[in-house]
């Protein structure tokens, strides 16, 4: 425990209040709780811990801490995948081969960990060698449903699962729709697979557009009662998915920019801590998150294409900027003046 030295030491703090802080004692049962969590292996991440979503950041109601078992690393390159606990053989089907696709493209899969569809992501992550997280609706200690135990470990051991409830929370049915906005707010877009018209999925996938993330629905039988709710999101404006081309080709941007908070707050310290000349800074404060090609930046800047190229690659070693194929940069880097 920090001294009371050490305490005074920090703007904000007096000497009354170090007084203060020295005498508060932890509640029993918080200490209780903190002691089991680091027995079983687990950590609390918080809002300032380096490994939080960025993502989660941006929610409105972001949960202060979360209970991790497994590896968090700071990513916002997610995709939730949720729908019908009770899936039919199509949807298992095509869940676990969409989400072999999106591991093969370096996203880590999210999902709630229930039965049905949210298995068969976390599996499909899986099988493509992957990483996956799982949300859950109850404590790390109760593991809901029981049968996911095996899972559980597998996931820790290739991602992570997280819960901002307490370790011996039981899954009460208020729990998930609180769940749900994790699930969403830690990905930059939810596909739903199979719903019905009442399905705890659609309250995802509402939570993810009240979040400014990306709907996308995987389309079923017309016959089918348990793609009722996926057919309405497409007519609701969701995207339709075929393939995961269909989800990486939406949100290519975002995804080719990275983790957009995280990378975002270590390319700035670096363009504090790098001596760039007149030239450099220009360069940089003209490029855009959104792809430009070199000639377009050429001419907006009015600079030799020769010098230009130069530039670019001093800033790409640097790593300030992105190139890709095509001789296409783009950079999430904003320059103060």
């Amino acid at each position: 425990m920090a001294s009371r030295e050490d305490l005074l030491k920090i703007e904000g703090i007096s000497d009354r209040l170090a007084v203060v802080i020295k005498k508060h004692k932890a509640p029993e049962d918080l200490k209780k709780e903190i002691e089991d969590v680091l027995k079983k292996g687990y950590r609390i991440v918080t809002m300032s811990d380096r490994d939080y979503p960025p993502l989660l950041l941006e929610i409105p109601d972001p949960p202060p801490f979360l209970y991790v078992s497994g590896n968090l690393d700071g990513s916002s390159k997610n995709i939730a995948v949720v729908g019908s606990r009770n899936a039919t053989g199509y949807g298992i089907s095509i869940t676990k081969r969409l989400c072999a696709d999106l591991v093969a493209h370096n996203i880590t899969v999210v999902s709630g960990m229930a039965r049905g569809i949210d298995t068969a992501a976390h599996e499909g992550a899986l099988i493509g060698k992957g990483k996956t997280i799982a949300v859950l609706g109850s404590g790390l200690a109760r593991i809901y449903p029981a049968q996911n135990i095996k899972l559980f470990q597998m996931i820790s051991e290739n991602g992570a699962v997280i819960s901002e409830l307490p370790l011996m929370a039981e899954p009460d049915a208020f729990n998930f729709p609180a769940r749900n906005r994790i699930i969403s707010g830690i990905s930059l877009g939810t596909v739903v697979v199979e719903a019905t018209k009442r399905s705890g999925s659609l309250i995802t996938a509402r939570l993810a557009a009240e979040q400014n993330r990306e709907v996308f629905a995987v389309p079923g039988s017309i016959e089918s009662f348990k793609s009722t709710g996926t057919h309405t999101l497409i007519k609701q404006g969701a995207k339709l998915v075929e393939n995961v081309k269909d989800i990486i080709d939406e949100l290519s941007n975002v995804l080719a920019s990275g983790n957009r908070m995280t990378a975002q707050k270590e390319k700035e310290i670096a363009c504090k801590n790098m001596c760039l000349n007149p030239d450099e800074s220009r360069i940089l404060k003209a490029l855009e998150p959104y792809p430009i090609h070199i000639d377009e930046l050429a001419r907006k800047i009015k600079i030799e294409p020769g010098k230009l190229l130069s530039i670019l690659l001093k800033l790409e070693l640097n790593d300030l900027i992105k190139q890709s194929p095509g001789k296409i940069f783009s950079s999430g880097i904003e320059i103060e003046e």
